[in-house]
Parts: structure tokens; C-alpha cells; sequence
């Protein structure tokens, strides 16, 4: 299908953007099915200036896989983009780690795919019915690249209540066997564990890798306390590198499960307790009963899925680092995470130190980290993780 852009829409493509929005087409020779390949012409010259593939079902009209050009999406395209994409994977694989993301949607060339590689499964999730139509090529190449020798599909919720899915299901194996749902995987040399078919999103979360590392490497015979643990990523790092004592802090008890069992995995003499229950009200509780921890690690969950929730989100940030100031003994390293792309990093920065600057205890930034290498950002908008680390004096 044939499609010219309004004037800012264009400009988004030169600017190699992947998203074209519906109201930033002016004219398209057909109406087309998801997945329909869109070549977009310029303006003025009549010239192929990229390439895409249409989704109807989509504010985001076309998702842009090639720009500056024109491109056959077959074989040879999928596979160099995903050859690219392992490439830059290749100095993490180095480490003493199983696990990684060989592709972040966009930030990749695959808007609305993630692929998750957990010890031997590869896990596909697809947040865009596009990718249905090529499915099978492109798992082949992921395949052939990763060497790994099973494939599980998740499907968004949307995705799932769509009509046509192409006979594909939320959960379904669909290369090799899966013996158990739950993967062992290695990260630094820590032992975890992935449950592939019910896990949120693939089964865990990847992207603070680099920072659960740095976490263990600071709490050799320490107390650590991790706030909104889920499975215990910081929690399990903090126990297999020394520390003495760690609790994890979490609203569902079965995430705090998982943590005690990835706990589990991993020799440690360190003790570890959990705490079920709401975030900002177990913290408070904690500090009215003048409880303190040596390194104090808070990671939510993403606050602002929307601009409008912006503001909410801010409000929290500066509630969090208020009270992980309080929870943190003397000497005591703060580490303040986000994970809201709509939140910038220098604003969320600035909540945390404007917000320390009140507490009348002097302090030292160091460390201001974000993405790990499998996360690379390829656009503005798919920029979400950075994580401030807070040392105080006294």
C-alpha cells in the first residue's frame, strides 16, 4: 500500500522515528489489513523514504522497520536486522549469564516484539497483531541465532481477545518441548528461575540486570531491604554476594514466593525475610518501629502509563525517596529506580535529590546508571529505566 504523510509526519520518518500515527496520514491508496506492507512516499518528489507495516488496530497506523528507502521485507532483512541485534548481545554473553533480551520492539526494528532468552527457551511476545504474517520467518532466524531449543509464545491481552490470531495462543510451545514451565536461568553468576507460561510479561524482568548486580557487589555482610521485590531480583543478588540479612517487601505474596524460592537457588548464609503488604504503608511502619537498613533498594512499578498520571507519578517519587531516606542506616546507600518512560530521567533525578536536600542529612550521588546493553534505546520514547544510587554521610 502507498501512503504520503502531512508535513509532520514526514518529517517523523526522516527523523527515523518508528511510529506514524493515524492523523499523521494525509492519503493512502487502500484501506489495509494488519500486517500490509506501507511504503511511504515523500511529499514533494514522489520517492520511497521507508518502509512499514500497517496496523489497523492501532492509534500507531504504521510501525516503520526501514527508513531513508525502500526494502523487501523477506528473509535476508529479518535476518540482518536480528544478526544486528544479537551482535551488540554478544559482550554480555561473556559474563557468566544465560539469559537476555535479543530484541527490544523498537529500539530493535521489531515495534511490538520482545524476544527473551531464558538458559535453552526463547520466549516471543507480541504486542501487535503485524507480526503474525512473518512470524514464521522471523522465528527461524531467532532460532538459528540464539541456538536455543524451545519457543514459547505470549500473547498481549489485547492480542488475545483478537478474533483471527492466526491459530496462535497465549502460552503455546511452538518449537520444541517444555518440560516445565519454570526456566533456571543464570544472571552474574546468580541462579533464578522463569515461569515462561505465566510469568508478567516473559516471565521476568531483565532490564535491571546491571544494577542487581551492583546491589550484590555492595551488600557483602549488610542488612538490605528491597521494596516492590516481585521475585526478589535485588533480594536474591544481595544474598548469594554476603549479605547478612535481607527482606523483601512486595504486595503479592506470590511474587514473594518467588523470591524465597530464587532465594533458594543460591548458596547464601544471610537470613531472608518478606513482608506482604502496600509499599508506602510497610515502609512507614517500618520506620515507626526505627528500623533501618544499610542499603535500601526501591523499584515500582511504572506510575505514569499516561501523561495524565505524570503529576501522580512524581507526587510518588518524592514519597518513596522520603521514605527510603528514613529506612536507611547511617553510612547507608539509597538506590531509587524508575521505570515510567514518560517520566524523564533528569526530572526524575532532580524529585530525588530535591526531595534528599530537605532531609538535613548530607549525601553523595554516586551512581546514575540506565539501560543495560540487551535494552538498547534506539528513540526518545523508548527510554524508561534509570536508577540514582544515594550514599549518605551520617
Amino acid at each position: 500500500m502507498a501512503v504520503k504523510l502531512t508535513t509532520i509526519g514526514e518529517r517523523s520518518v526522516r527523523s527515523e522515528h518508528p511510529w506514524i500515527f493515524a492523523d499523521s496520514i494525509e492519503k493512502i491508496n487502500k484501506e489495509g489489513a494488519s500486517g500490509d506492507v506501507a511504503i511511504i512516499f515523500s511529499r514533494t518528489k514522489n520517492k520511497v523514504i521507508g518502509v512499514g507495516l500497517y496496523d489497523p488496530d492501532s492509534p500507531i497506523r504504521i510501525k516503520m522497520l526501514y527508513h531513508n528507502g525502500a526494502v523487501k521485507l523477506e528473509t535476508e532483512f529479518f535476518a540482518k536486522q536480528i544478526n544486528k541485534a544479537f551482535e551488540l548481545r554478544i559482550p554480555l554473553l561473556a559474563t557468566n549469564t544465560n539469559s537476555y533480551r535479543l530484541l527490544f520492539g523498537e529500539n530493535d526494528g521489531f515495534p511490538g516484539l520482545i524476544a527473551d532468552v531464558y538458559n535453552q527457551v526463547l520466549v516471543v511476545k507480541l504486542y501487535a497483531a503485524i507480526w503474525f504474517p512473518y512470524l514464521e520467518i522471523i522465528l527461524k532466524q531467532l532460532i538459528e541465532v540464539s541456538q536455543v531449543k524451545t519457543v514459547v509464545l505470549r500473547l498481549s491481552r489485547s492480542l488475545q481477545q483478537m478474533n483471527n490470531t492466526y491459530g496462535l495462543f497465549e502460552g503455546q510451545v511452538i518449537f520444541g518441548t517444555l518440560n516445565n514451565e519454570v526456566i533456571p536461568f543464570i544472571e552474574h553468576g546468580v541462579n533464578f528461575s522463569a515461569n515462561v507460561i505465566k510469568g508478567h510479561k516473559t516471565g521476568y524482568f531483565l532490564d535491571h540486570r546491571e544494577n542487581r548486580r551492583r546491589v550484590g557487589a555492595l551488600s557483602a555482610q549488610k542488612t538490605v531491604l528491597d521494596v516492590f521485590s516481585y521475585a526478589g531480583g535485588f533480594s536474591v543478588h544481595a544474598l548469594a554476594n554476603g549479605a547478612k540479612q535481607v527482606t523483601s517487601l512486595d504486595i503479592s505474596s506470590q511474587a514473594l514466593d518467588l523470591a524465597k524460592a530464587n532465594g533458594l537457588l543460591n548458596k547464601h548464609k544471610g537470613s531472608h525475610e518478606t513482608i506482604t503488604g502496600d509499599a508506602f504503608a510497610e515502609m512507614q511502619t517500618l520506620i515507626d518501629k526505627g528500623t533501618r537498613f544499610d542499603i535500601v533498594v526501591i523499584d515500582p512499578p511504572s506510575f505514569a502509563k499516561s501523561k495524565k498520571e505524570m503529576a501522580i507519578a512524581k507526587k510518588k517519587y518524592k514519597q518513596l525517596a522520603a521514605l527510603g531516606e528514613k529506612l536507611t542506616a547511617k553510612k547507608g546507600i539509597l538506590v531509587l529506580a524508575s521505570c515510567s518512560s514518560r517520566v524523564a530521567a533528569e526530572d526524575f533525578f532532580k524529585i530525588n535529590t530535591t526531595t534528599l536536600d530537605t532531609q538535613k542529612r548530607s549525601y553523595t550521588v554516586i551512581k546514575q546508571t540506565y539501560h543495560d546493553i540487551d535494552h538498547p534505546v534506539g528513540f526518545l520514547e523508548g527510554a524508561y529505566l534509570k536508577c540514582g544510587y544515594y550514599q549518605f554521610s551520617r
